[in-house]
């Protein structure tokens, strides 16, 4: 088994324009995210998952610098995308990320493909992580039978296609109590959200290896902190 972490990005964002290179201590959000994944023991590698928009240039730069594998593809149908991504670098698993999360946690995504190795399961998830915190485990095989029986062309929102087809064995990891806090939202997608992440780096420091526990203590400690973000709808991903 192969199993590599995704980072599924794009330069185009409506809500927060640009958002992936905003800086947070000196550099753009989404160096601070790899540093965090490569924190990951059991990954076998990190692509940056990207489209062939002339726009996204910049973000094979960031890769590059990064030391890390890239892939373009469909602008529009992410899953494709992946797909393409883990053929091209041989990969049978993937935990899928986005660079709206920076804070993402890298024990768990170690848990995931610990999961994939004692199981048989096609999508694993760990839901009772903070909005933000959390990823998405995927068997490519999984990920061909969607692609080939789902009728969507634009799949940036596509978790839902994973949790109806009932033929997919499904896990969802146990979240230990500590960490169990799906309240908590620390994912990026209006100016709010990359300011209180931006609180949580000038707390915890300057480099993104501080753990998800420290991070659920230092705003359940101060709760003027999620008021930052608190009223803000999340869309359904």
């Amino acid at each position: 088994m192969k199993a590599a972490i995704t980072i599924t990005v794009r330069m185009k964002s409506e809500r927060l324009p640009l958002k992936v290179l905003r800086y947070i201590k000196g550099r753009p959000m989404i160096e601070h995210q790899i540093d965090r994944l490569k924190l990951s023991k059991n990954a076998d590698g990190i692509i940056l998952c990207t489209s062939t928009n002339p726009q996204d240039d910049v973000l094979i730069d960031v890769a590059e610098k990064e030391g890390i594998k890239w892939f373009r593809g469909s602008e529009d149908d992410v899953l494709d995308r992946l797909f393409n991504a883990a053929k091209k670098y041989k990969a049978s698993h993937i935990v899928s990320v986005t660079a709206d999360n920076p804070l993402v946690d890298p024990a768990y995504i170690d848990r995931i493909i610990t999961s994939f190795r004692e199981s048989d399961a096609d999508f694993i998830t760990c839901k009772n992580l903070p909005l933000g915190a959390f990823s998405y485990g995927i068997k490519i095989d999984a990920l061909k039978k969607i692609i080939e029986t789902k009728k969507e062309k634009d799949t940036e929102i596509w978790g839902n296609l994973f949790e109806r087809e009932s033929s997919l064995k499904k896990i969802d990891l146990e979240v230990e109590e500590e960490l169990r806090h799906p309240e908590i939202r620390l994912t990026v997608d209006f100016s709010e959200d990359l300011e209180l992440v931006r609180r949580i780096f000038d707390s915890l420091g300057d480099k993104n290896i501080f753990p998800l526990k420290s991070i659920i203590k230092l705003l359940l400690e101060n709760p003027k902190l999620m008021e930052i973000n608190r009223n803000i709808i999340q869309r359904h991903k």
